[in-house]
């Protein structure tokens, strides 16, 4: 059984057990976390796709950890313009695990 979730601007497909990184989501470590915007669900019935959301269907998780990824590196060059800016970005993130799909 998944499902597919849509969270942060992105969509995931998911199952139970799985361990994802989400952008920073506004909970507290070991908090429960239900997604309601459920696109997608596969079952032993068969699948239900909503229009756009499935009715009364959610994903449950439990917040395990906050963190940052890895540095980008952004480079703008210009060439025989003496021109050159350097810039990093580190993106904050929730990584959660699905505990329940129903």
């Amino acid at each position: 059984m998944y499902a597919v979730i849509q969270t942060g601007g992105k969509q995931y497909r998911v199952g139970e057990g799985d361990k994802l990184k989400l952008e920073k989501l506004p909970a507290a470590e070991g908090d429960t976390v239900e997604f309601d915007k459920v696109l997608m669900v596969r079952s032993e019935e068969g699948i239900k796709a909503g229009q756009p959301f499935v009715e009364g269907s959610k994903v449950t998780a439990r917040v395990i950890a906050h963190g940052r990824h890895k540095k980008i590196n952004i480079l703008k060059f210009k060439r025989r313009k003496h021109h050159m800016k350097r810039q990093g970005h580190r993106q904050y993130y929730t990584e959660v695990e699905i505990t329940g799909i129903s």
